[in-house]
């Protein structure tokens, strides 16, 4: 029976896998393996808790400040254990993590094929995201089945002289995980009790959910994105949810700058169904994060993206996203711009999302099926 390893180990990898995991469970004649690292162990395993999905391996490598090199040495060399032990097939990594660009690279060492799922983003700026974009390169130039989540994403990898016969635009996978996450919270309230305070709390204000974690934003950045939040918080038509990332980097910054203003409420990480109803309750989204990119727009939320890149233009093209960077007078501004002027806010919530229809992950199985079934 054909064997596929599934390796992933940050929440957001476990967020746009486990409808993957669940498509190919739909053929019975392929057998699918989970491999966890555990790059982040409290956020991996919500999701793995409301996913249902029980990983076969678990290396559980997480370690407060590991440096990259550290945290990649120690990847390659558990992940390459596994392999060894259990001789998969093929390998199924996504996006751009430490976790994902070990695992493939673990597996080309074995000569494994190698399927990436959400190929493609390309920011052309090695340093922004970082590491992230050189992880998504070294990934792209060792998979033989790159699934592009858009048109734009396919056409990168074709100008990197990646075969077009290997690459498939999917739609993105985050999109089938919110959908599937929405319709399981409209079944089971419940699963959303954690935000029910706040939205109590901050009735009638509108809601700026702020996510916040990039390496490139550590020091003077964090620093500005902090002040302008400040400085919006004294609205008084307004009130900020901001789940605030366990890495000190943020956790410090944020408590000093922010931990005594009654509208802002700094909570911890939210699970995938209180993040779901998050970006559900937000007015706009504030972050840095990618995934957020691709999300908020599926439930006609405008995105304003600090960065001053991203590998996601799709958003910014199609009107969803704008990218605004971290200096703080450019975040007031266009906060504002989007509480202020009505036609502003229509025209980014009700943009088209470019990043999918839900049915990503059915396609991205049938590929692997119809590509094990020609090499057999």
């Amino acid at each position: 029976m054909h064997k596929n390893m599934v390796i992933f180990g940050t929440r957001p990898e476990a967020i746009k896998l486990f409808p993957v995991v669940n498509a190919l469970a739909a053929y019975s004649d392929m057998h699918t393996e989970i491999l966890v690292s555990a790059q982040h162990r409290q956020m991996l395993d919500q999701v793995l808790a409301i996913s249902g999905i029980v990983p076969n391996y678990d290396l559980d490598l997480m370690q407060p400040e590991q440096s990259l090199d550290t945290l990649t040495a120690r990847l390659l060399e558990a992940i390459g254990g596994v392999l060894d032990s259990v001789k998969p097939d093929r390998v199924i990594v996504q996006g751009d993590t430490a976790t994902a660009m070990a695992g493939a690279l673990a597996a080309y060492y074995r000569q494994i094929p190698v399927s990436h799922v959400e190929a493609g983003l390309r920011s052309n700026n090695i340093y922004q995201p970082w590491p992230e974009e050189v992880n998504r390169k070294i990934i792209g130039a060792i998979a033989d089945q790159h699934f592009a989540p858009t048109a734009v994403s396919a056409a990168a990898l074709a100008a990197e002289a990646v075969s077009q016969g290997n690459i498939y635009v999917t739609g993105n996978t985050g999109v089938d995980a919110l959908h599937w996450v929405t319709g399981r919270i409209a079944q089971n309230p419940a699963l959303v009790a954690n935000l029910a305070p706040y939205e109590e709390r901050f009735r009638g204000r509108k809601i700026i959910g702020i996510t916040t974690h990039r390496r490139e934003n550590f020091g003077d950045g964090m620093d500005n994105i902090a002040a302008a939040i400040r400085a919006i918080a004294a609205r008084d038509d307004v009130a900020c949810i901001f789940p605030v990332h366990m890495n000190p980097n943020v956790r410090d910054v944020m408590n000093a700058a922010l931990g005594d203003l009654p509208n802002v409420a700094m909570i911890e990480p939210l699970d995938y169904p209180n993040f779901a109803r998050l970006l559900s309750i937000s007015h706009i989204m504030l972050t840095d994060s990618g995934g957020v990119q691709e999300e908020a727009p599926a439930l006609g939320k405008p995105v304003l993206v600090m960065r001053d890149t991203t590998e996601r233009p799709e958003g910014v093209t199609a009107g969803t996203a704008k990218l605004i960077g971290t200096d703080k007078d450019r975040i007031i501004s266009e906060i504002c711009t989007l509480l202020n002027d009505d036609a502003a806010y229509a025209a980014m919530a009700r943009a088209h999302n470019p990043f999918g229809d839900g049915q990503a992950s059915q396609r991205i199985a049938a590929i692997i099926d119809h590509a094990r079934r020609r090499e057999t």
